[in-house]
């Protein structure tokens, strides 16, 4: 959003309406390198063909998950109630993607209206970071399973992970509730409404930006970030010195595949969420000293990392088939019924 305001950056208008009302509709200009931009290849069909794939692959994926999860699986342990929000925030940001991939489609002209505009462009970052602190809590989970597992066993109750769930769902809501505040759409000459696209050069909202997106980017991101870190390193170290000591071939092989899991979870997290965060991060330090750079082509690499941001939503099914062996067992058992099924009709 912020890089978004560097990229795509009105000129300071009379007319530009303020931070509370946003009740003209005043047509803008922008730079023309920004409008071919915005009507360019990248935006208006490889961004939305990536989209596409996100919601083939994503939806079927984390339904099933979620129905394994919810339904299928009776013990409920703490990684099951972490995994099963996961799969509803994932499936929940999936279903709200069509509405991208035809603003950017059609051009990026938005004929949906300012609310779900608003609705949109806070859905990303309240995806972005429920996922995160999920994520996180997902990691001191496994750490206290591993290092303490029998200490931590009055910590670790289905109560308690659900009472966490909530918790990060009302903090990851109150840290995107300001982006419905402002208004998001502005008509722009050569172009249509955009959504999220152009921010007028306004002081008040930038000021607005630079304390929100700092606020987000440090404690909702590398924050959770160092956690997750210090989490899984000790986790790998610890299963590293378990199996040093193990002489069992089998004990072995499934502590370094718990060491691989690991790993696997941890590129996930700094892969998917670092590029978009640190680049909100850099804008914020620039903008508050001063700095305005209008045509910056960082706002390209901003949107990619969005899409890279993105795909983590059909990236955690396969993290939940290779973490949970009871959702294996589950998906496993739904398959064997369709095949039972099949042969019995067949004979």
């Amino acid at each position: 959003m912020l890089a978004q305001t560097e990229m795509v950056q009105a000129p300071n208008h009379s007319s530009i309406p303020d931070l509370k009302t946003g009740s003209n509709t005043d047509t803008l200009n922008i730079l023309k390198e920004s409008v071919v931009f915005l009507k360019g290849l990248l935006v208006t069909r490889i961004m939305p063909l990536f989209y596409i794939f996100i919601i083939l692959i994503s939806l079927p994926l984390n339904a099933l998950a979620l129905v394994a999860f919810t339904c299928r699986i009776r013990e409920k342990k703490p990684a099951v109630i972490y995994m099963s929000h996961l799969a509803c925030v994932d499936l929940l940001f999936t279903l709200l993607l069509p509405l991208k991939i035809h603003y950017q489609l059609n051009s990026s002209d938005w004929v949906f209206g300012e609310a779900l505009c608003r609705v949109i462009s806070a859905a990303y970052y309240c995806y972005m970071y429920c996922s995160i602190l999920l994520m996180m809590c997902m990691s001191v989970d496994r750490l206290l399973a591993v290092v303490f597992p029998i200490a931590s066993l009055t910590w670790r109750s289905t109560r308690k992970a659900t009472c966490v769930c909530v918790l990060v769902w009302l903090l990851a809501l109150a840290g995107t509730v300001p982006l419905l505040l402002v208004r998001q759409t502005f008509k722009i000459k050569d172009v249509g409404l955009t959504c999220r696209d152009v921010v007028p050069q306004n002081d008040s909202i930038v000021k607005y930006y630079v304390y929100l997106f700092s606020i987000l980017s440090c404690f909702y991101f590398f924050l959770p970030l160092i956690v997750t870190l210090v989490s899984y390193s000790t986790i790998i170290h610890a299963l590293s010195a378990k199996s040093d000591r193990l002489t069992s071939s089998s004990s072995s092989d499934k502590r370094r595949k718990a060491v691989i899991l690991t790993i696997s979870v941890l590129i996930e997290f700094v892969v998917c969420f670092a590029p978009t965060n640190g680049i909100l991060l850099y804008h914020c330090v620039h903008l508050a000293k001063g700095g305005h750079r209008e045509g910056d082509s960082s706002y390209a690499v901003y949107l990619l990392a969005v899409c890279l941001g993105s795909s983590s939503v059909f990236l955690d099914p396969l993290l939940y088939y290779y973490g949970s062996s009871q959702y294996r067992k589950q998906i496993r058992s739904v398959f064997w019924c369709k095949k039972a099924k099949k042969r019995i009709l067949a004979s």
